[in-house]
């Protein structure tokens, strides 16, 4: 690709400034830090403190002062960060890379989520509109202000970034809820897995709450599972996905747990919280702290959102895990036989809303896309070229998700959430919080603790046989929404008896909750692990919840070594690492070798015993496939069958010879000892960059690689991609941050994650948090001036102009 080669010639030149003296001027791409600045935008005058991290403490007098301060300092440390997330969201990636994205921008266009970030606005409230307008303004300042280099990534693409424009922040916020809302690929995938292994074969594979999906389904939907093994076939779903820099598929967990005075060692609740996000540099997370005429807030925002997402006030302190609930539906819409541009619904047909996209592409002509939506929502095959292809004559593929509403008001709500002085004024904040639907867990320094889950969620209708789990005929009235599940009867708690609410992506209601959530809960083996260890200590402290943070023990493992060590090894050194798993307790410590035999072990056998049912498609199919592996070793032993030979394979054989293709596999990577094998050299965080992680010559330039404990299944979660043919345990996704909120003393609270506070790769500030943060580390998050004075690198006044 052109931008490719220039890349190149940029990169060089980049090497000989810097190696003739040119450093000096590319150094003037960072942050000025020291000092004063006369801006335009500003009402009173703002002090930002860079604390020994790289931290900013902002000083305002003003909320829209303190809005505007986080646009210019996430500016001077983000800002091609922030113009890749705009640029994602709008679906404008090929304009500065050219026709790499260019699947990736049809698809956003498709949704049309910019159109429906700057119908937003309109919704807001106007104290929000202030302060986004405030942010806009100060990122702003910024880019007019600036006298030296843009960061790196703008030279190598030649590219000069736009002026920010509030529907930019809002439009991040709705790509963050599809990156945490994934059921409309799961629907794909339960239709493809049917027309290969059947209902029976489903309720396997997606375990662990497959067996409450209804029967009867592929019946309902009126189609075949081969359509959907044909809309996928081409992988065209998995390249636009990467084309637009999005996640493939699952990667969206999260812990997060708070108990009462009553079972802590200071007698005021502590709430812990780790969401678990696709690794990238720079981190997801920027950590801010924020003083308003006296009132303090301090924890991680997103760079080109004013708000404090996730962290905690003088008064209270909330994180946030994945609820994973059911709200995108896809939808098959028969057109009108007589007119193309009208498709059929339970009152006679109906007119396509129809309008074009233009596309601009990098040393390209213009793409002009016809975009359409249906009363459901919009044409995805319209952008899915796959499905299109695949389709039977006369239909179209839709989708409905509630994200793509004009009044979706979760980009105030985050702002609204950070000012509640108590449980009252935060579910007040948290009413407008709309997408994604998360498990919201709160303490506050009175003592209380409450769990909410906000969002808007549907209601499907009773005699809805296929509840979601498959594409729906659109032309049929029972698979409509029935409308959305009211505020008042969303899952929460307060002060609950026993004192401690824990979440972990897990199933968060029992039956008798009268509404439908998702069939698609997590497994429960880390919500299982956590509940056991709070219960398991009377008095929990700061330093407990720390070693809980960084727990490895994997009961997944523990759940799956009586079975593997049952069988009988074949070869002296499948022995000699068969004997290591006998005492191990399931710890995946990146230093020991059996978190790495046991992983290679399990997931070799895993890809053997499908690979006759899913040949060809089990890399596209394949999600957390643990709940899957132990039901085969508990009860399934049918899948272990090859039913391409002749005979019938036993689990055991399969074991066997998956264990002897793991020591193979391990001793042509790490040689032959053992006792010398480390998990650690398998298992790496990798933290890509966008878009040059995807570069092998400037890849090393960017991209930021620790090697990390855990696994799929551990409290400290590291998922990895066992069909990666270079690096099936490469860490992919994992604790995007942790953070531990102390209400007893809030300025004891604690924070970390998983890069460093810049993004710019000349900044000592660009990767130093990632070892502290794979080693289980922390840094202080303090709001008083004692602590974050001390070692702090430059004080900034900003001025009124």
């Amino acid at each position: 690709m052109k931008w490719f080669r220039r890349g190149l010639v940029a990169v060089i030149i980049l090497l000989l400034l810097v190696g003739s003296g040119g450093f000096y001027w590319l150094r003037g791409s960072l942050p000025k830090i020291d000092g004063s600045i006369s801006l335009s935008g500003l009402g009173q005058a703002v002090e930002v403190v860079r604390d020994r991290h790289g931290i900013p403490h902002i000083k305002a007098n003003s909320e829209t002062d303190a809005a505007f301060a986080p646009g210019f300092s996430h500016a001077q440390d983000r800002l091609w960060q922030m113009e890749m997330n705009r640029r994602i969201g709008a679906g404008r990636l090929s304009e500065i890379l050219g026709q790499a994205t260019l699947g990736g921008d049809r698809f956003l266009r498709m949704l049309g989520l910019y159109r429906h970030a700057e119908a937003t606005l309109e919704h807001l409230s106007p104290r929000a509109r202030k302060v986004f307008a405030a942010y806009a303004a100060g990122v702003n300042a910024f880019l007019e202000d600036r006298s030296g280099p843009l960061p790196p990534e703008f030279l190598i693409l030649g590219h000069q970034p736009e002026p920010w424009r509030i529907a930019d922040s809002i439009v991040w916020i709705k790509v963050m809820a599809l990156d945490l809302g994934g059921n409309w690929r799961k629907e794909l995938t339960r239709l493809r897995l049917a027309g290969r292994v059947g209902e029976a074969g489903i309720n396997d594979f997606m375990a662990p709450y497959g067996e409450d999906i209804p029967r009867g389904v592929l019946a309902a939907t009126g189609l075949d599972g081969g359509l959907a093994d044909k809309i996928l076939s081409d992988k065209d779903l998995a390249r636009i996905l990467v084309d637009a820099h999005l996640p493939l598929g699952e990667g969206a967990g999260s812990n997060n747990w708070v108990v009462a005075g009553a079972h802590s060692a200071t007698g005021k609740p502590l709430l812990a919280n780790d969401p678990h996000l696709g690794l990238a540099t720079p981190a997801i997370w920027y950590f801010a702290h924020q003083n308003i005429a006296g009132r303090n807030v301090i924890g991680a925002a997103l760079p080109g959102v004013p708000s404090i997402i996730l962290g905690r006030n003088d008064r209270i302190a909330w994180g946030f895990t994945n609820t994973g609930p059911d709200v995108q539906d896809l939808y098959f819409e028969k057109l009108d036989p007589t007119d193309p541009n009208r498709y059929l619904t339970p009152d006679g047909p109906a007119t396509f809303e129809i309008h074009d996209e233009v596309i601009k592409v990098k040393d390209a002509a213009d793409v002009i896309m016809q975009v359409r939506r249906t009363r459901h929502g919009p044409v995805l095959s319209d952008a899915h070229r796959g499905a299109a292809a695949a389709l039977p004559k006369g239909y179209v593929l839709a989708l409905s998700w509630t994200a793509l509403r004009d009044d979706d008001l979760t980009a105030q709500s985050g702002m609204e959430m950070a000012q509640a002085d108590n449980w009252l004024d935060f579910l007040a904040a948290v009413r407008s919080f709309h997408a994604p639907q998360q498990n919201v867990v709160y303490g506050d320094v009175e003592g209380n603790i409450g769990f909410i889950s906000p969002g808007r969620v549907p209601i499907q209708a009773k005699e809805n046989k296929v509840m979601g789990t498959m594409p729906q005929p659109g032309w049929e009235k029972k698979y409509d929404w029935q409308g959305l599940i009211p505020f008042a009867e969303l899952p929460r708690s307060y002060n609950p008896q026993d004192g401690i609410i824990a979440t972990a992506n897990h199933k968060i209601v029992d039956d008798s909750y009268p509404h439908h959530i998702t069939f698609d809960w997590a497994a429960g083996f880390r919500a299982k692990r956590i509940h056991g260890l709070l219960r398991a200590r009377e008095r929990h402290s700061v330093d407990g919840f720390r070693a809980l943070q960084a727990d490895v023990v994997s009961p997944f493992a523990l759940a799956a070594l009586p079975h593997l060590l049952a069988v009988k090894p074949g070869s002296e050194l499948a022995r000699q690492a068969f004997e290591m798993l006998g005492p191990w307790q399931g710890e995946m410590d990146r230093d020991r070798a059996e978190p790495l035999i046991f992983n290679a072990w399990i997931w070799l056998f895993a890809k053997l015993i499908t690979e006759d049912e899913l040949s060809g498609i089990q890399a596209d199919v394949w999600g957390r496939g643990g709940p899957f592996v132990l039901r085969v070793l508990q009860e399934r032993a049918e899948w272990c069958d090859d039913r391409r030979t002749a005979g019938k394979e036993s689990c055991d054989a399969m074991l066997i010879r998956a264990l002897d293709l793991a020591v193979l596999w391990i001793s042509e990577r790490q040689g032959g000892e053992v006792n010398a094998w480390r998990w650690g050299m398998e298992h790496l965080a990798r933290s890509s960059h966008r878009p040059f992680g995807k570069v092998d010559y400037l890849r090393h330039l960017f991209d930021i690689t620790v090697p990390v404990s855990g696994s799929v299944y551990t409290v400290n979660v590291g998922d990895f991609d066992i069909f990666n043919p270079e690096r099936p345990f490469a860490s992919k996704h994992g604790p995007s941050l942790r953070a531990i909120y102390d209400l007893d003393d809030p300025d004891r609270s604690l924070f970390i994650h998983s890069t460093g506070q810049s993004g710019n790769p000349l900044s000592p500030h660009y990767a130093d948090m990632a070892e502290t943060w794979s080693e289980g580390g922390y840094l202080l998050m303090s709001t008083r001036p004692e602590d974050y004075l001390v070692g702090a690198t430059g004080t900034l006044r900003l001025l009124p102009r």
